[in-house]
């Protein structure tokens, strides 16, 4: 009988967490979530932080509870998280600051400051990332322009994920993947940029060493364990960026020309290429390189995603009108078709807070009628994503010179059937979703392949396809799609 091993997953999106408990044979795996807990930005002294010592008290609740539930069992536990954030350790190991969260309003302006000091073109020359005032290299940049007292104390800045695996095993690293978002690395080498740090002066020294996606970083110190109740479990640097674990864990065939998205907060769109590709149609469509498995690199586009949804439902909460997730996509199933068109990525909508109105604003600006109406909002945002996408795929199309025939939806967002019908419509492909676990499940088979459980990653997604129900979209209304497509992207 094949070996079965149990693996743990500590999972960290913007909005929630959660702690998952996995099983891996030989040709399956079964997931079993056994702690969630909620997530988003606090409010200190008028900047935006993550309370990272709540999250780490809900991650340690959670490995605890896995431990009681398989006993001493478990071959390896293995953190992701979202990009770009990170905590500042002083001297002694310690976190000097809550971290800051990435939408925090001190990034305002970074990108012209860092133009006026290093051209546009020569930064992403030295890094094949997208440019977006959030990214770490601007974070970095407005601390050391405001002479920030923390900076100047720092030893190491830990990436977010890996700050909980710091915490868990007391090793500092910086994964492959997580770091790769920051924009301070060169994705030709898998190094930190020396160009970078040298140009905008910021201090390399403080940055921790990159190793490579599924390595064994240490285990739980004994301290850690001792207040678990369980042996020293190996701690793995799985793929630490939640979307390239979710994309590890897309289910695609080899000889299948496929794309992915990844859908949630934000949407990621993009495909698995060899190599990093920094030219002039990369830089003209802003596509981002970040690391893979197995040294692959993702290109791919941030796209704002289901944010706007979610922004609008707790501003709808505020206001007294309790909706939830699904009632609030049936709205927009019943409502009237294309009455409007807002821009996802239109900066005014990066920010917490009253989006209804921003986007009303938005419409105003542009000449369009605003919307009252609760549904007929959502099936703005649900039908602008959805076109958004086939102009993200038709340019990743342009950048690789060869056809996408299938998009691989994964993640949360998989559970809005009406965004994934949209989204074939629109791009005139069909659509696979699943599986909605594809961050957990990646963070998982990871482990699995770091342990030697997994040898290739196409063993690992051929896991993923047992052991998960797939759904098809196809194209439908294709005309009204195509007329739809062509007067918002008239060029």
């Amino acid at each position: 009988m094949a070996e079965v091993k149990t693996y743990i997953a500590v999972d960290l999106g913007a909005e929630s967490g959660r702690v998952m408990l996995g099983s891996v044979s030989a040709d399956k795996l079964f997931l079993e979530e056994v702690h969630r807990f909620s997530n988003g930005p606090i409010e200190e002294n008028g900047t935006l932080r993550w309370d990272f010592e709540g999250l780490l008290s809900e991650v340690k609740t959670g490995i605890g509870k896995a431990v009681k539930q398989t006993g001493s069992n478990i071959s390896g536990i293995g953190v992701d998280s979202w990009g770009v954030d990170f905590g500042l350790l002083d001297a002694d190991g310690k976190l000097i600051e809550r971290p800051y969260h990435y939408r925090d309003s001190r990034t305002d302006g970074m990108l012209e400051k860092a133009f006026e000091i290093m051209g546009k073109r020569e930064i992403y020359e030295s890094t094949g990332i997208q440019f977006m005032q959030l990214n770490s290299l601007y974070q970095v940049l407005a601390m050391r322009l405001a002479n920030s007292q923390a900076l100047s104390k720092t030893k190491k800045l830990i990436f977010i994920g890996d700050l909980f695996s710091y915490y868990l095993c007391g090793v500092t690293f910086g994964e492959y993947s997580l770091a790769s978002t920051s924009q301070m690395m060169d994705m030709k080498t898998g190094q930190w940029s020396k160009a970078i740090f040298d140009n905008l002066s910021l201090p390399i020294e403080i940055m921790p060493d990159i190793v490579g996606t599924g390595r064994v970083a240490g285990q739980l110190s004994k301290p850690i364990a001792d207040e678990l109740g369980c042996t020293q479990i190996p701690v793995i640097a799985t793929a630490s960026h939640d979307t390239a674990s979710a994309v590890a864990a897309v289910p695609a065939e080899e000889n299948k020309k496929w794309a992915y998205l990844s859908s949630g907060t934000w949407s990621l769109m993009g495909v698995e290429v060899p190599r990093a590709i920094v030219n002039d149609k990369s830089f003209k469509y802003e596509f981002t390189n970040e690391g893979g498995v197995e040294n692959t690199i993702r290109l791919l586009k941030n796209i704002m995603g289901l944010w706007l949804m979610q922004e609008c439902r707790r501003q709808w909460q505020k206001d007294g009108a309790e909706l939830s997730y699904a009632e609030m996509t049936e709205m927009a199933q019943k409502a009237e078709p294309f009455v409007c068109h807002i821009e996802p990525d239109n900066s005014a909508f990066l920010a917490p807070g009253d989006m209804p109105k921003r986007i009303n604003d938005y419409l105003a600006e542009t000449g369009q009628r605003t919307i009252h109406d609760k549904g007929q909002m959502i099936r703005a945002i649900l039908e602008s994503l959805s076109l958004k996408y086939r102009f993200v795929l038709e340019a990743i199309e342009e950048v690789i010179a060869h056809p996408i025939e299938v998009l691989h939806i994964v993640g949360g967002g998989i559970q809005n059937e009406l965004l994934c019908q949209f989204t074939a419509n629109a791009i005139g492909r069909k659509v696979i979703a699943g599986p909605i676990e594809a961050t957990a499940s990646g963070n998982l088979l990871i482990q699995a392949k770091a342990t030697g459980q997994i040898k290739t990653l196409a063993e690992l997604r051929e896991i993923v396809r047992n052991s998960f129900e797939l759904k098809e979209y196809q194209p439908q209304e294709a005309s009204l799609w195509e007329e739809q497509y062509k007067k918002v992207h008239k060029s």
